[in-house]
């Protein structure tokens, strides 16, 4: 005989980065794991320091980063992490980032633009990672982005059941914020058997987030309408869209997105606004300084623990959003 026999088995292991420990931790309760233990720090001089304190060799290794402010800081935590998992010799290395950093820059808009979208998919891929898992990316090509399989997640379900259970189905309206989210939109009107409308809006390209609103397509007038959107950043696209909303009679507006980014203006913007609730997922940690009445938070840990125990069992990721 030649050769030796190992009656080994799969080994999963969850690893967290500093960025969002929160969802981390609810994570790995789902999955019924615990998080390794993992020593992290900054030096004097920012540079950061990372040692995992458990061996990962021949490990199925998944490492849970969000991409939340400050965004530089945690990609690169992030790719360092990955780094550390391949040197350690882990059997695979799968990504999960519930909110990608950069994915609106995932085109040339005007000349002399990089594609920062495709620049962190190439840096993941080269400190290490085999497979990326993502929820709700800005757009689907960004999956195109990465060498290697992407499993994309959707919040759609968790929100829309939400929102379904609470809502008078007979007033309901879906609206999109924008042309580019009327698909997504659409698939909200199936699930929940809605009529559609869209906001139609026109970007200041030399401004960023300035937006002025023109028109709404659609019958808005007495219904509560349902605004869909992957992310909320300042504010200012979204209340903007939600004044059209009432004042083309609107009876009232709920606001939902997968990525509660809130930077900036929009802890004003959102408490001034005449939105009825702002509905999130908690891929991004929301600030404290938006806790508010009208903000409410869902859970995407679930989602994320369903996808990581098909990965790790070779089943299949698509089958969890087949029946949505």
């Amino acid at each position: 005989m030649t050769g030796i026999k190992t009656t080994g088995e799969k080994k999963l292991m969850l690893f967290s980065g500093r960025a969002h420990p929160e969802l981390a931790e609810e994570v790995a309760h789902q999955l019924g794991v615990g998080l390794v233990p993992t020593k992290a720090f900054d030096f004097a001089n920012g540079e950061i320091y990372v040692r995992f304190q458990e061996s990962a060799r021949g490990a199925d290794c998944f490492l849970i980063q969000s991409h939340t402010a400050p965004i530089n800081k945690w990609i690169m935590e992030q790719l360092i992490m990955i780094d550390a998992l391949k040197r350690a010799s882990a059997r695979s290395i799968t990504v999960i980032v519930p909110s990608y950093g950069y994915a609106r820059q995932d085109k040339k808009h005007r000349g002399r633009e990089p594609i920062s979208a495709r620049l962190v998919a190439d840096l993941m891929k080269t400190a290490g990672a085999d497979r990326i898992l993502t929820v709700d990316l800005h757009t689907d090509q960004i999956q195109g982005f990465f060498d290697g399989p992407v499993d994309h997640l959707s919040a759609l379900p968790v929100l829309a059941d939400y929102v379904g259970a609470k809502v008078d189905r007979s007033k309901l309206t879906i609206v999109s914020p924008d042309a580019g989210r009327v698909r997504v939109a659409d698939r909200w009107c199936d699930r929940l058997d809605a009529p559609l409308a869209i906001v139609h809006k026109r970007r200041d390209k030399d401004v960023a987030n300035q937006v002025t609103v023109h028109e709404v397509v659609g019958d808005v007038k007495g219904r509560v309408c349902v605004l869909v959107d992957d992310m909320v950043d300042t504010g200012g696209t979204i209340c903007a869209a939600a004044d059209a909303l009432f004042a083309h009679g609107a009876e009232d507006v709920i606001v939902t997105a997968t990525h509660g980014i809130l930077s900036g203006p929009a802890a004003d913007r959102l408490k001034n606004s005449k939105v009825s609730e702002f509905v999130f997922t908690d891929t991004l940690p929301v600030p404290g300084a938006l806790e508010l009445d009208k903000i409410t938070v869902l859970s995407i840990a679930p989602t994320i623990a369903r996808a990581v125990r098909e990965v790790f069992e070779d089943g299949s990721v698509t089958s969890l959003f087949e029946e949505h």
